[in-house]
């Protein structure tokens, strides 16, 4: 499939698709190798006065094995379905998970579009099976490309189990996403960029952002507000219309930007803006959970 026919189908990547696609999102990571000062990632209590809409969460987690059957259940509800991701709750490329469960898919669901969610941490190291398994889409988060500002959004980055922190930490990081990105264009996968806009730390960041990944071979930027989580005082305000506004056309010099992120969580199921059918499919558990970062 080529790369213009695998944006058209994919409703994070195209505004029109956006409106009639859907997408199951399957949380099979159960890690993060990074620790971002805004994350909160869960498994959460599902009850209607519990439930949350973002990134991180899941109502479960659910093993490669469990993947394929739920696939099947998921078309059957919802035939609209292009798209198999997946998006945590944990890094996807901090344990092999995802990309088993990719293989297993891609074997019986040849012609849906993978796609894959990740830092990029471990990018590089994995795109080559990523690429195998028939991931040809891929959204890496990149909060900054300088690390005197990465530091301040990232306080952890575990590589081969040995902890890195402040400046030294940022610049693994960021040189990790770098080459990743790069490689994964360079093999045909299309690349979407999100970057968590933080009014406080890189909102006059942006451009630089946006330039260096347009280098590197990334085709699309999703700018997505902070949802404040955390105690320390710079990640407790949301950006405004606004900043958002202004983020946006800052990025959009460079790369074409998405404007319809629901900010989806890592159970996500359906077509995005209308019912999430993830209740239907998943087996939730009353239990709320936190999540290893190494």
């Amino acid at each position: 499939m080529r790369v213009g026919n695998v944006k058209n189908q994919h409703p994070c990547f195209s505004g029109e698709a956006h409106l009639n696609r859907g997408r199951i999102h399957l949380p099979v990571s159960p890690a993060c190798n990074i620790q971002c000062r805004f994350c909160k990632r869960s498994i959460t209590k599902t009850g209607p006065e519990l439930y949350e809409q973002r990134p991180g969460l899941s109502g479960e987690l659910i093993s490669p094995e469990e993947a394929l059957d739920l696939v099947r259940r998921a078309l059957d509800l919802c035939p609209e379905i292009t798209v198999v991701g997946i998006a945590g709750p944990g890094d996807t490329l901090a344990t092999h998970h995802a990309l088993e469960t990719f293989e297993r898919i891609h074997q019986v669901y040849p012609e849906l579009i993978k796609c894959l969610s990740t830092n990029g941490l471990l990018l590089e190291r994995y795109v080559d099976e990523l690429f195998r398994v028939g991931v040809r889409t891929l959204t890496v988060t990149v909060n900054g490309v300088d690390p005197g500002i990465v530091e301040q959004i990232c306080s952890q980055v575990i590589l081969q189990g040995v902890p890195y922190e402040g400046r030294e930490g940022a610049a693994l990081l960021i040189e990790a996403q770098k080459r990743g990105i790069r490689k994964a264009a360079d093999l045909g996968i299309l690349v979407k960029i999100n970057i968590v806009l933080i009014p406080r730390i890189n909102g006059n960041h942006i451009t630089e952002i946006a330039r260096t990944v347009k280098t590197l071979g990334a085709g699309i930027i999703n700018i997505i507000p902070l949802i404040p989580q955390q105690e320390p005082s710079a990640f407790t305000v949301a950006p405004d219309c606004t900043e958002l506004s202004y983020a946006r056309e800052d990025a959009e010099v460079y790369l074409p930007v998405f404007r319809h992120c629901q900010h989806c969580r890592a159970d996500a199921v359906g077509i995005p803006g209308q019912q999430d059918l993830s209740p239907r499919l998943y087996g939730y558990q009353e239990r709320e959970l936190t999540f290893s970062h190494g």
